[in-house]
């Protein structure tokens, strides 16, 4: 029993299928859908991030897509705020929420609350920053294993801001407060390995084939640093890579997919905590399931 507001939550590693099944369910139960990819909010980062086209769409209205500009520093402290935001909205119309989650560390902040945050150090910073990003992840691996399981390994920013919260609190990275705000119902995009592997080969060959490079070639002219790319992770920082001559495109294809594979793996490691989640690739089942919980009061 819960008089809490009704939030479907769409889950899944990367290109299992998330954005589709999103649209589908929203088509079926009168839903909008809201964006909770840290790379989608961006404009420009279109084909990089897989963000949703106009005619994929289908007609389904959706949040939190090109919100600010990729120069512009986004968190989860703000999506929280716009989700809300853009919840309410949905609410007012009669309509049903659907998130489609691909930065598990955001839906994680809506559902559940913001984990407590600890004042930057910036002295500690400066320390942090002469170490490379190898160096910061092997360091985060002995003092918080959890954490490093599931962060990028190669993004410097966050690795700093990893180990300086465990050096500060003596604690490891601090979970969530675990505070139920929504009646959410979570479905996870299941795949088999094989089926996800082939996929993200699929997927990134025809982000290729659709303009990648050029995209990310004209962010950078547009004045989006080498540093801030990078940090973007995955196809951001690969393609920058190749596009200042350090890998060949064979090589930044290859070192490229087996990033996406291992990213995919991290994200089952996150999800595979999460006991609420349904698991799921049969469309008719997950139909039954999302009409019982919405009869459900």
């Amino acid at each position: 029993m819960s008089n809490k507001q009704k939030i479907l939550v769409i889950v899944g590693p990367t290109s299992s299928g998330k954005t589709s099944l999103s649209i589908e369910l929203a088509k079926k139960f009168n839903g909008e859908v809201i964006s909770a990819d840290s790379r989608q909010v961006y404009k420009g980062m279109d084909i990089g991030s897989g963000k949703v086209t106009k005619k994929e769409m289908e007609g389904v209205k959706h949040y939190l897509l090109d919100v600010v500009s990729p120069k512009t520093e986004y968190n989860v402290a703000k999506f929280v705020k716009d989700a809300q935001k853009a919840i309410a909205e949905i609410i007012d119309k009669g309509k049903l929420p659907i998130i489609a989650g691909g930065t598990m560390f955001w839906v994680d902040a809506l559902l559940y609350g913001m984990p407590k945050t600890v004042k930057p150090d910036l002295k500690l910073r400066q320390e942090l920053d002469k170490l490379s990003a190898e160096q910061l992840f092997v360091k985060l691996k002995e003092i918080d294993p959890a954490r490093a399981k599931t962060i990028d390994q190669f993004n410097k920013r966050r690795l700093i801001r990893a180990v300086e919260i465990v050096m500060i609190t003596g604690k490891p990275v601090p979970k969530y407060k675990k505070e139920i705000k929504y009646n959410s119902f979570k479905i996870g995009v299941e795949q088999t390995k094989e089926e996800l592997k082939k996929r993200i080969h699929i997927r990134l060959y025809d982000r290729m084939k659709e303009g990648m490079v050029e995209e990310i070639d004209n962010l950078h002219k547009s004045g989006v640093t080498w540093q801030r790319l990078d940090d973007f992770g995955l196809e951001y920082r690969h393609v920058a890579k190749y596009l200042k001559g350090e890998f060949t495109k064979d090589e930044m294809l290859e070192r490229l997919e087996y990033e996406i594979n291992h990213y995919a793996k991290r994200q089952m490691t996150w999800f595979n905590k999460d006991q609420e989640i349904f698991w799921s690739n049969d469309n008719k089942k997950i139909d039954l399931k999302v009409k019982k919980w919405l009869l459900d009061k």
